[in-house]
């Protein structure tokens, strides 16, 4: 197994076990942006929230989420409290026999996360042969997760790439449609044209989503209804509530509870 500090450094690719788990406990984490040639990645934090941002999305990932993460694909994770962070390598051929090649979250199970915790903890040494009823369970409930949709599509126009990355590393609020075209020189229905065919959302609801995913963050960190309404301008915290609500189905606390 691999316990790491956060200051250590780790390159799964240059193992060669078809499957290696690490687990450690980091705050204020960023890893930049890198991809893993030879191996894909399983990504969950049992506690705490993690943000995965790839070529083209990102993704909240609370403790009731997981990312499967093919090899070759480019991501940078961050997270700004503290994380349990558990991170499970496949061998690539190994991996291809029972997942698909694509970018996906899926929802974490009782059962998967005491199998999750078993594997980034068990000892590397150990022969294969002896892990393989684990891994056996594992798959079988990999391939009956449910997936989640919650993904938010970055724009690619050049003109608000870079603040889009701005607004989810740095968390600084998307402002609204007409403070940006006043900041990026560009009408407001270019905007709304342009994040319409990148993102396939206007960009009044592509803030509402990414609204609603740093919602999802502050209240697994702890922040309560009334602070979250207040960092992300909600008018009162029933406005808050009842967004939350018309996005996921359930009241804030009802969505934390539901997924424990």
């Amino acid at each position: 197994m691999a316990i790491l500090q956060q200051s250590e450094e780790f390159e799964a690719d240059n193992l060669k076990k078809k499957v290696i788990g690490i687990a450690s406990d980091m705050v204020m984490h960023d890893s930049g942006f890198h991809l893993h040639r030879r191996k894909a990645q399983l990504l969950y934090a049992p506690s705490g929230c993690m943000t995965v941002t790839t070529s083209d999305r990102q993704f909240v990932l609370p403790p009731f989420r997981m990312l499967w993460i093919p090899s070759n694909e480019i991501h940078r994770v961050n997270f700004r409290n503290i994380v349990a962070y558990r991170s499970i390598y496949f061998d690539t051929d190994y991996a291809e026999k029972y997942m698909n090649s694509s970018l996906k979250v899926l929802h974490v199970n009782p059962l998967l996360k005491e199998i999750i915790e078993r594997i980034c903890f068990w000892d590397w040494s150990a022969p294969d042969r002896n892990q393989e009823n684990i891994l056996k369970v594992f798959w079988n409930e990999m391939n009956g997760a449910r997936e989640e949709k919650l993904a938010l599509k970055m724009p690619e126009d050049r003109r608000f790439k870079k603040a889009a990355e701005e607004w989810t590393t740095r968390l600084s609020m998307p402002p609204m449609l007409k403070k940006l075209a006043e900041e990026s020189g560009a009408v407001e229905k270019t905007i709304s044209r342009i994040f319409k065919k990148e993102t396939g959302l206007s960009y009044q609801d592509w803030r509402q989503q990414w609204r609603l995913q740093r919602s999802i963050e502050l209240l697994v960190e702890g922040n309560s209804i009334g602070e979250v309404a207040y960092i992300l301008d909600f008018s009162s915290d029933s406005a808050f509530i009842e967004f939350f609500k018309k996005h996921t189905g359930s009241t804030p606390l009802q969505y934390l509870m539901k997924n424990e």
